[in-house]
């Protein structure tokens, strides 16, 4: 069996993911899911937390028609010591036998580390990105529903995700400057 990892944040899971890891589901018989980042939420930069993006992603997979017993979803969160980075995100993984990233930086520490790394599928990257839709939520372009799968955008309605982002942008959602 050959398993396949794919890092990324989903803040928010877009089309972009769900194309990328049915096109890797076509080269490995599993796909390793790591939501990075795992322990922060509520910025502007990941507005979403890890049981949200657990519950989007799975259900935007659902939505895309990925089989969702050949995929494994963990959090990881974050250290600040790259050279130990590999080591901290395997000890939370089961064995994989390659890595997909588009990433330069995370390619490199990956191949370091000995893991063979294909490129990311990437489906039109100009659209598809999560930086892009959290800009048009918060800028009230209605037209950011048109890049997540539906079952995502009930889902950030249902935890005011939209909202969420404009009080967060507001400056008051960041405790180190209170």
């Amino acid at each position: 069996m050959v398993r396949g990892l794919f890092i990324g944040r989903f803040q928010p899971p877009h089309w972009g993911h769900v194309w990328a890891i049915k096109a890797i589901l076509s080269e490995v018989d599993e796909v390793i899911i790591v939501l990075g980042s795992a322990q922060f939420n509520y910025i502007e930069k990941d507005p979403f937390t890890v049981g949200e993006r657990i519950w989007m992603l799975r259900e935007g997979l659902r939505e895309g028609g990925v089989d969702l017993s050949r995929v494994i979803i963990v959090p990881v969160p974050n250290i600040e010591n790259n050279a130990a980075w590999l080591s901290h995100i395997k000890s939370y993984l089961p064995p994989f036998q390659v890595a997909y990233t588009g990433n330069p930086f995370v390619a490199m520490l990956l191949k370091e580390g000995g893991v063979e790394v294909r490129q990311q599928p990437i489906f039109d990257r100009g659209k598809y990105v999560s930086t892009r839709i959290r800009e048009m939520m918060i800028k009230g372009d209605s037209t950011w529903r048109e890049l997540v799968p539906n079952s995502v955008a009930r889902i950030i309605d249902e935890v005011k995700g939209v909202e969420r982002l404009r009080v967060i942008i507001t400056g008051e959602a960041e405790p180190h400057r209170w």
